[in-house]
């Protein structure tokens, strides 16, 4: 995987084609999916795929001009840096406030690629095509803001804050998120299998503690080292790896905790409705913030939470 300061000129022309024509077909999938019931919407995203078609046709003129053509294959699959996208369009049900934010998303993203293009390009010609392009993103992300109905007409105050606000999801929020739901499931085993093995509270909470601690050290490298920001505005890679990293601590020791209690049995009846509470919340975390329609959230979470505690009980009592 190539960073996006090693790429050439030459690759970040190619890259921003791709990228454009991956866009014009998401938005192409997002009219069809929600024409049925939001035809002005449906319209929007048709307009849109067909302006992400004419910024393709501006790069590959350009391109061929510069370079010949001969496109290096390259997607932002292959750059570090750039979100990983999920493919909502692919879902049955198809909700319209996850459709703008993924369109927010992917705005926000081309924009931000087109801005750093734009500063490394030395060509002046590809360096003005570049910045004209982010521009032309910015008002899209715009757009995509409008989707839901309600059409903000404030000042750049108010666009700032929700600018913030988004930087501030980025950053903080959703590697927070990611790291609590993976302390929270990933450790159940471990210290379950510890508590029913040894019957001893404090043999299980020193368990839960190793567990807890060693999955936030890796869950929080994994988030550092998986995105150095750059391209897609989610700033420092060290703090969303701390953030993701304390929560992914704080989740594990959700249910470490209680086997302070001397009582074997206390302990673990104290642990078992914390661990009920705990994955409820990230059932309703998963349905608010990552767009999970809500019966697959309790499939995914309560019930991978639940075989993930089943499995430390009996290999415990084994």
């Amino acid at each position: 995987m190539k960073r996006f300061a090693d790429l050439t000129e030459a690759e970040i022309l190619a890259l921003a084609i791709s990228n454009e024509e991956e866009d014009a077909r998401i938005y192409l999938q997002f009219a069809n999916r929600v024409k049925a019931d939001y035809p002005a919407t449906a319209q929007m995203f048709e307009r849109m795929a067909e302006e992400e078609k004419g910024h393709r046709h501006a790069l590959h003129e350009l391109f061929t001009r510069k370079f010949g053509g001969e496109l290096p294959y390259i997607t932002r699959q292959d750059v570090k840096g750039f979100l990983k996208r999920n493919p909502i369009w692919l879902l049955e049900t198809l909700r319209i406030d996850a459709v703008r934010q993924q369109a927010e998303m992917m705005e926000y993203e081309a924009q931000q690629f087109y801005i750093k293009a734009a500063e490394r390009a030395r060509d002046a010609d590809t360096r003005k095509l570049l910045a004209d392009l982010a521009e032309a993103e910015s008002v899209h992300e715009t757009l995509a803001q409008e989707l839901g109905g309600a059409i903000e007409t404030g000042g750049a105050k108010e666009a700032e804050d929700a600018t913030a606000h988004r930087i501030f999801v980025l950053q903080i929020v959703q590697p927070g998120l990611a790291g609590l739901i993976d302390g929270s499931i990933s450790t159940l085993a471990p210290i379950f299998a510890a508590a029913f093995a040894t019957q001893d509270s404090w043999a299980a909470f020193l368990v839960g503690l190793a567990a807890s601690i060693g999955a936030g050290i890796s869950m929080g490298l994994t988030e550092a080292l998986s995105d150095d920001g750059e391209i897609t505005g989610r700033g420092s890679p060290w703090p969303r790896g701390i953030a993701c990293g304390v929560m992914t601590v704080l989740g594990g020791l959700g249910h470490t905790l209680p086997y302070l209690i001397p009582d074997f049995w206390t302990a673990t009846a104290v642990a078992g409705v914390i661990v009920a509470f705990e994955l409820a919340a990230i059932a309703y975390v998963r349905t608010r913030y990552m767009e999970t329609p809500f019966t697959s959230a309790i499939v995914q979470v309560v019930l991978g939470g639940l075989l993930v505690l089943a499995a430390g009980i009996l290999i415990g009592s084994s």
